[in-house]
């Protein structure tokens, strides 16, 4: 059942120093004050008895704490707001883009998915707004399970939880295949794909160490490599962009500006027809780019993994969501725009490398080779497929470290056994990591390609978790803000607050229903693939999750005797005091070492023009 309601008769105490404001609110009237000079961390004083003990809440049908109470069950708040920031970044930017692009343009054209991009773009930017309100004002080290666990019901904490951890198992191993596919690109253009260099167990073994190594000396280690291979994406999808826009206006190779050409109607146009004829058909087109879409955007929300271990969560999660509707805006749909005025989507060659894409993730399958081939660029494919190797690298790093923190939010919030919860000296979950790393040795079982294809039916599968993480955070806000409501925090308390709204999270959460919905739409219609009848294989890869996601929730529920959390009852406090004390002495600490300055010369320009992509 949900705990009972805690009444609050004194606020929280802290002694004043020199670039910190705490603010005062009486019983029934709020007031938002700003401090000018320091744009991090607001303590906010509510009326109150606070009976949090500085403690993150365990499950409600558990009994003592861990988290802050348990000294070898604290992470260390080592990441620094431009690591947390190129994070949420580098989590959107993967071989999604530079492959899945292919497909979508083959089948869609290049209008049908330059506005499926848009709008899961949109979609992408309001999960990670209301993802940003509720981080911001409790970091939790739990992150979005946590949230869930405590406003809605912990049964879909559980699910959450699990289902994000199960997901992450299975893309880490992927991406370590991905990566030996990359390298065996260079061997088989070299004619020696038997040689010993060429097994691919090899790689997967040095990545595998690799990563385990990275993520075992700390989250400061981590978040540093994780920024500078995160600003290597940036660069090379700002070379990508600077590329496509120089073949587009007929700059390099043939110098034939093709511009809007591939655009016109039969030429062979914006939209093409998928499954069907005539303006049916171009809506199926528009309909089948959102899954990819999506599978692209998937990672965004990694940032509010990191909230338990952010220097300055109250201005680190601010900037990076606030970053994020930029970063779409330049590195997905001006890319795309680009690239469909580069390839028309009937080109044999990009058909070609689309039918690559399922056996692949080497450059043969990446569109932008395309548009380099068509423009009469050389050397192109050796480039590429080094940008992939980065990218695909960087995913399966943090792909282990997102394995590992969210086993940890499940074992201090109950919902996995304790020992996942024991941190090291240096705040990395061990026992957690030594887990999500074992599980990681399935990618041996696919170094084969017949074994890859079929490992791509479960990580088909976890896509599909992965919008389903999505709605779970809409909920979890939309709970949450009615919590507020009902508690009386107003929206001027916050230190960020969703520009939706909570209508804006039912809008999302009603569109991310739909797509989940109508995500195995292909599987009813004849004549779309090779297959000449029902792939009931692809109907279970497309519908599988949701009726095991419900299973989690309904499952949880019966078992433990859990209910729903009231908005009166939700706990939006539990935490916060520690979290705050723990902020202000950080916030004090970079003031005097500032001395007293609240930013730098040369960190204001940072921030200015670099900071927008870096």
């Amino acid at each position: 059942m949900a705990a009972p309601p805690h009444r609050y008769d004194e606020g929280l105490e802290m002694s004043h120093y020199d670039g910190m404001e705490v603010h005062q609110y009486p019983q029934q009237s709020y007031q938002r004050h700003q401090n000018h000079e320091y744009q991090g961390m607001e303590v906010h004083n509510y009326p109150g008895n606070d009976t949090d003990d500085t403690s993150e809440k365990p499950a409600l049908h558990d009994g003592p704490y861990v988290y802050n109470e348990d000294p070898r069950s604290q992470l260390r708040r080592d990441l620094k707001t431009r690591q947390i920031a190129m994070i949420a970044l580098g989590g959107a930017l993967g071989t999604g883009l530079l492959i899945n692009t292919g497909p979508s343009l083959a089948e869609s054209g290049p209008g049908s998915m330059f506005i499926g991009y848009a709008l899961i773009g949109v979609l992408c930017f309001a999960v990670m707004s209301a993802m940003g309100e509720m981080a911001a004002w409790l970091p939790l080290a739990s992150g979005f399970t946590g949230f869930a666990h405590r406003f809605v019901d912990p049964a879909l904490g559980f699910a959450l939880g699990w289902n994000y951890w199960f997901k992450y198992i299975i893309t880490t191993p992927n991406n370590l295949i991905a990566s030996t596919l990359i390298i065996r690109f260079w061997f088989d253009k070299a004619g020696q794909h038997d040689s010993p260099g060429a097994n691919p167990a090899l790689y997967v073994t040095l990545f595998l160490a690799a990563i385990i190594a990275i993520n075992y000396f700390g989250v400061g280690f981590f978040g540093e490599l994780e920024f500078w291979l995160s600003s290597a994406k940036v660069l090379i999808m700002i070379g990508l962009v600077i590329f496509t826009l120089v073949t587009a206006t007929g700059g390099a190779g043939h110098h034939d500006a093709p511009g809007f050409r591939y655009w016109k109607s039969g030429n062979p146009g914006a939209f093409a027809e998928y499954g069907a004829k005539g303006a049916g058909g171009r809506f199926l087109g528009f309909w089948n780019v959102m899954s990819n879409a999506v599978f692209s955007y998937l990672g965004a929300e990694l940032v509010g993994i990191t909230v338990g271990e952010a220097q300055n969560p109250r201005k680190a999660i601010p900037r990076a969501v606030k970053l994020t509707f930029f970063r779409i805006v330049f590195f997905y749909l001006i890319l795309i725009l680009l690239l469909g005025m580069n390839v028309p989507y009937n080109s044999p060659i990009l058909i070609s490398a689309a039918n690559e894409s399922k056996n692949t993730a080497s450059a043969k399958a990446s569109p932008f080779v395309v548009a380099a081939t068509l423009a009469g660029v050389p050397a192109v494919e050796t480039l590429i497929n080094v940008c992939l190797l980065v990218f695909t690298f960087s995913a399966a790093n943090s792909d282990l470290y997102i394995a590992t923190r969210s086993l940890y939010s499940l074992a201090i919030e109950g919902n996995a056994p304790r020992i996942f919860s024991r941190t090291d000296d240096r705040g990395v979950p061990i026992y957690a990591l030594a887990l999500s790393s074992i599980c990681c040795t399935s990618a041996y079982m696919s170094i084969r390609l017949s074994a890859f294809r079929t490992f791509q039916y479960f990580v088909s599968l976890v896509t599909i978790f992965g919008i389903l993480t999505w709605i779970s955070i809409l909920i979890s806000h939309i709970y949450f803000v009615r919590a507020r409501r009902a508690q009386g925090i107003p929206d001027t308390a916050l230190p960020y607050v969703s520009p939706f709204g909570i209508r804006g999270s039912w809008a999302a959460l009603i569109f991310a229903c739909v797509i989940t919905f109508f995500n195995g739409w292909a599987d009813f219609v004849h004549g779309l693939t090779e297959e000449t009848k029902f792939n009931h294989k692809n109907f279970i890869v497309d519908y599988l999750p949701v009726p095991l996601y419900l299973a989690m929730i309904f499952g949880y529920k019966w078992i433990m005797k859990t209910e729903g959390v009231k908005a009166a009852d939700a706990d939006l406090l539990g935490g916060k005091s520690k979290i705050d004390e723990d902020e202000a002495e950080f916030v004090a600490g970079e003031l005097a070492r500032r001395g007293g300055a609240p930013e730098g010369k040369w960190e204001r320009v940072y921030r200015l023009t670099l900071g927008n992509f870096f």
